[in-house]
């Protein structure tokens, strides 16, 4: 395979049942590996409780300010530069406590797939 660049357009982003907003940049049968994808949460947002089975996940936070929870014994601020780890099956969902749009790098592995999510 050789060398490519990805850039998404904004317009793309979609908003899920979950309550927050996803931007895709890479997820594709041909990186079954890995996905990436962006998303946002607007201020004073909580998602959905939910879960993902057979994917671990990485949140890398790039703007704003949150509250992160994971399954019952994980609660913590998250802000710029801040990474969080995901196990596949454990409960998650994060609050934006911040004043401004909570914005977020997902990082999953393997690739995220609808059928792989719960809630």
């Amino acid at each position: 395979m050789q060398a490519k660049r990805y850039r998404p357009n904004p317009s793309n982003e979609f908003y899920t049942e979950e309550k927050c907003h996803i931007l895709e940049i890479l997820n594709s049968a041909n990186f079954n590996d890995y996905s990436l994808a962006q998303a946002r949460v607007e201020v004073g947002v909580t998602t959905q409780w939910h879960w993902l089975k057979d994917t671990d996940e990485l949140y890398y936070i790039i703007s704003g300010k949150g509250l992160m929870e994971i399954g019952d014994k994980f609660k913590k601020t998250v802000k710029p530069g801040d990474a969080i780890f995901i196990p596949k099956m454990e409960k998650q969902r994060i609050e934006n406590i911040g004043v401004n749009d909570l914005i977020f790098l997902c990082i999953c592995t393997p690739r995220w797939e609808a059928e792989n999510y719960l809630s």
